[in-house]
């Protein structure tokens, strides 16, 4: 057991998305999770745990910050999904600095901090390595991972291979050229050699060739987002993503160890299972689920190693560890024919729906070994916006009197001190625009969902946007209804069958209900610059640069990859 009034250590695992019903501990009998099914053993168990968005940057910002991306900025009201994200490394947008992370205040409670993995919430703003939106700035001592996210260029191709073989002479031939060009003019300046002007600037014309072939690279997004960092230093460019998730596991377990002695917090934000899913060659083709499942169970290892960690150092009994995904599967990944996206269970939708189950119900699972009870289950809805309240209490730090914080502290809750959340009412945002509310009642064991908009699926008849990859916000693939679309999700955890008047005694008492809360709530809400709106440009004179810009070329990590 642990003393109560000692700090313990915190490790929060994220993956990305990850499907709720990925996991064996919630229903899985065809992928191979040990790892997570055996934290979910010895912990408790949330199955009604909501993300406050279903993308990643601002699902990702409200995690952070305890607090609906609405409010701090971090949404877009373009009607484009993918415009709900970062989308670069070359905007000039980001968290905003005047928000407080769980991390800041941890530290200024005597943690060790460090984010290990994936960040998308910004990095520079004016040039390229102002690192105005770095992690540094937002509580974490330490930092290594990407600062963007996985995207498709990440993908590991050998055909990669041969442009990056060719690329990495290209600065070398430059440098040849630009000492030919100096030598040769100071030479025919000075009368000590004999050459015709026409030839120099013929040298220069072909610099210039080289240096427009490199220039085209910039279509290229591995080169410019595909980094790894170590602090504000870049380590890789481009990484090679394939053995990023390996060589990140090294560095939490590293960060474990070093810190073993003060109490830390290390928040590992896994890469898997985001497309293009890379996976080392020591788990390509062991899952029944192809790319996808492959992906999974590595990530369930890698998971296996940092728990493996904490019990090798001793930590066990006095660290938090706590998992969870984003935000749900993504249904519409595909590579070719083959689904590449996770598997959402029962729940209809998934990732950029932000209203339906599948795109915001995620894994929870928290283990604290003799402070919490194992193999606990709680069917109370509770949101990822809860860590930073939760942890701020632990630790006996004041959230922020000058903002309204949406997460609530879920000790009670956990320790059986209280059997119901303090979430009466929370809001389902697809970006600025509000989909959906769920209602709690006090002293109840109902739970009901209003939808005001749903999206469209296509093609007709599926059950997610296929024809555009994320289904929208806003606009005309959106749905109004009036009345609103309302289901018992505590009965009906599917969403399958609308409750009317003529079914549902209390329809219009719910409805009036959630209209009223859903007003007052919009009171506390207060206009804020829109990160994702405004600043979501890709400039050229953003974008991180490893050695003399346009030649961006490096590799620090040889020798760091280790199973």
């Amino acid at each position: 057991t642990v003393a109560p009034d000692s700090k313990p250590n915190v490790v929060l695992i994220m993956a990305d998305d990850l499907g709720i019903g990925d996991l064996g501990c919630f229903g899985n009998v065809t992928l191979r999770t040990p790892n997570v099914d055996r934290l979910c053993k010895e912990g408790i168990k949330l199955t009604q745990h909501i993300s406050a968005e279903a993308m990643c940057t601002p699902s990702r910002a409200a995690f952070l910050t305890g607090r609906y991306p609405v409010r701090t900025g971090m949404v877009s009201r373009n009607s484009r999904r993918p415009c709900s994200v970062f989308n670069s490394l070359g905007v000039h947008g980001g968290l905003p600095r005047n928000e407080t992370t769980f991390a800041a205040t941890l530290k200024k409670h005597g943690y060790s901090t460090a984010l290990i993995g994936k960040w998308h919430q910004g990095l520079n703003c004016k040039y390229r390595n102002d690192h105005c939106h770095h992690p540094n700035h937002y509580g974490f001592d330490y930092f290594y991972g990407t600062p963007h996210t996985l995207s498709f260029s990440c993908k590991p191709d050998s055909t990669h291979d041969t442009e990056l073989t060719l690329a990495s002479k290209l600065w070398f031939c430059m440098e040849l050229i630009i000492i030919a060009v100096l030598t040769l003019t100071v030479g025919k300046l000075t009368h000590l050699v004999s050459v015709n002007w026409l030839f120099i600037i013929c040298i220069i014309f072909f610099g210039f060739l080289v240096a427009f072939f490199w220039f085209f690279s910039f279509q290229n997004s591995m080169y410019w987002n595909c980094i790894l960092m170590r602090q504000q230093e870049i380590a890789e460019q481009p990484m090679k993503a394939e053995r990023a998730g390996t060589i990140m596991m090294n560095e939490a377990v590293s960060f474990i160890k070093r810190s073993k002695d003060r109490p830390f917090l290390l928040f590992y934000s896994l890469l898997h299972v985001h497309v293009p899913l890379p996976t080392t060659n020591e788990f390509i083709g062991i899952s029944n689920h192809s790319f996808y499942g492959d992906n999974v169970e590595e990530m369930d290892f890698l998971v296996g190693k940092i728990l493996d960690s904490i019990d090798a150092n001793g930590l066990t009994n006095n660290t938090i560890v706590y998992f969870t995904s984003d935000h749900g599967g993504h249904l519409e990944a595909m590579r070719g024919r083959v689904h590449v996206g996770g598997y959402n269970g029962i729940y209809k939708g998934g990732k950029g729906m932000a209203g339906w189950e599948g795109g915001i119900r995620v894994p929870g699972i928290i283990r604290w070994p003799g402070m919490l009870t194992a193999g606990k289950v709680i069917e109370e809805p509770t949101s990822l916006m809860d860590i930073y309240p939760t942890l701020a209490a632990l630790v006996g730090a004041t959230l922020p009197q000058d903002r309204v914080i949406d997460g609530r502290d879920l000790m009670p809750l956990l320790k059986g001190e209280v059997q119901h959340s303090e979430h009466e009412f929370l809001y389902h945002y697809c970006g600025p625009f509000l989909h959906a509310v769920r209602w709690h009642p006090k002293n109840s064991d109902a739970i009901w969902k209003v939808h005001f908009v749903t999206p469209v699926f296509h093609p007709k008849g599926a059950i997610g946007c296929y024809d555009t990859l994320f289904c929208p916000c806003v606009g005309e693939n959106v749905t109004h209804h009036d009345p609103p679309l309302l289901f018992e999700i505590s009965r009906d955890p599917s969403e399958y069958k609308p409750l009317s008047r003529d079914n549902e005694p209390i329809y219009d008492t719910v409805i009036k209900t959630v209209k009223r809360a859903l007003k007052k709530h919009r009171k506390t809400l207060t206009p804020v610059t829109e990160q994702l709106t405004l600043y979501n440009k890709d400039l050229i004179w953003l974008k991180p640069c490893c050695g003399v810009f346009p030649f961006c070329l490096c590799d620090k990590e040889v020798g760091n990859f280790t199973m």
